[in-house]
């Protein structure tokens, strides 16, 4: 997989209004890139400084997905998420952390299916009901996207193709790349809380993690940089408590929290305290989509354990390293982030006539 240019898409002028503008980059290439509407609209102007494609034509595919599937089926169906991720992310701006992780956690588990998202609160057998993905949020935004879709093209889109979108729209929103999303997935028919037993977990050594990325034919590149999504979001105390206070058998802190850092750490989330309270997980950046988590892993101030951990290892830190600057050329962090996410995308997809196209996200049909 290899990006094929960069180019500046079209600007996109989002407000809270019922409509919404798109306008072109010759109209607004010129800085400070601003816009004013007057209120009831409340105005989101997104001009990153490249957007990374995975392919500037229509009709490129990857396995048996394709980028630009639905332009015939269902054409406005990839601007309907866009504008789904859009409005809730203007409510609440920690939903682009939540669809991003919403999308890893169901990849990772029985592949980019859907599976994550089938809720009964009466079913505790369901893949949701795993302690592993406790936390993991967004839902009511694919959901609402998918009505939206139904109501325009009935039985076409599928829940796992929205959320691959609207992890790709979050990326874009916090001022990350943009790239092609290869959609074309169908939705599982299987969700089984046994399936998520064996993620990967933060408290494990950086060569377990690599095996179960091996073992979904992820690289150690992709661990670094799927890691790396940790850039914009937050985490809560409940996942610091053995890394601040009982690291040894006995008590102890984790010797690689940088010593100036610990105490913070440890004023937000004291022993014994409220294991709820949160935290963002990129100190100094966790609202925008940057290479900044990098240079605080290097620096010791990596917050969760497993994201630390890349720093100890040597072939993970030789990664970390390459995008601070370490070869030359300094090899472009976005691109090869778009191009990790697109694969993860990929992994055990459902195409052609397996699965089916769920008519409600949170169940089948």
């Amino acid at each position: 997989m290899t990006v094929t240019h960069i180019r500046f898409p079209s600007l996109f002028l989002y407000g809270t209004c019922s409509s919404f503008l798109f306008l072109s980059v010759s109209k607004l290439f010129a800085p400070p890139f601003m816009a004013i509407l007057t209120p009831p609209c409340v105005l989101m102007l997104f001009v990153p400084s490249v957007m990374v494609l995975v392919s500037s034509l229509r009709g490129f595919s990857v396995a048996e997905l394709e980028v630009g599937f639905y332009s015939d089926s269902c054409p406005n169906a990839e601007q309907i998420v866009r504008w789904e991720v859009t409005e809730a992310a203007n409510s609440d701006s920690t939903i682009p952390a939540a669809l991003l992780r919403l999308h890893y956690h169901d990849c990772i588990v029985r592949g980019c299916d859907g599976s994550i998202l089938i809720r009964d609160p009466d079913d505790a057998s369901l893949e949701k009901k795993s302690s592993n993905h406790a936390g993991v949020r967004g839902f009511d935004v694919i959901d609402r996207a998918k009505a939206r879709l139904e109501a325009e093209c009935e039985g076409v889109v599928s829940c796992a193709d929205i959320v691959a979108l609207a992890a790709r729209d979050a990326v874009y929103l916090s001022r990350g790349p943009y790239y092609d999303v290869p959609t074309g997935r169908r939705d599982g028919r299987v969700s089984n809380v046994s399936d998520a037993s064996h993620m990967p977990d933060i408290r494990e050594s950086v060569a377990v993690l690599k095996a179960k990325f091996a073992k979904k034919g992820l690289s150690e590149k992709d661990l670094v940089l799927l890691s790396a999504a940790h850039t914009i979001g937050t985490t809560a105390c409940f996942f610091l408590e053995d890394r601040l206070y009982n690291f040894f058998e006995g008590g102890g802190s984790d010797p690689s929290i940088n010593p100036h850092f610990l105490p913070e750490l440890k004023l937000r989330c004291p022993a014994g305290g409220d294991i709820n309270v949160r935290l963002p997980l990129d100190p100094g950046s966790e609202t925008v989509f940057d290479m900044h988590i990098l240079r605080n892993i290097r620096s010791g101030l990596g917050v969760i354990e497993s994201d630390a951990k890349l720093y100890a290892d040597a072939s993970t830190r030789a990664i970390i390293d390459s995008y601070l600057g370490s070869v030359s050329p300094v090899p472009s962090f976005d691109r090869d982030f778009a191009e990790s996410m697109v694969r993860m995308g990929m992994l055990d997809v459902h195409t052609g006539s397996h699965g089916e196209i769920r008519r409600v996200c949170s169940r089948f049909n």
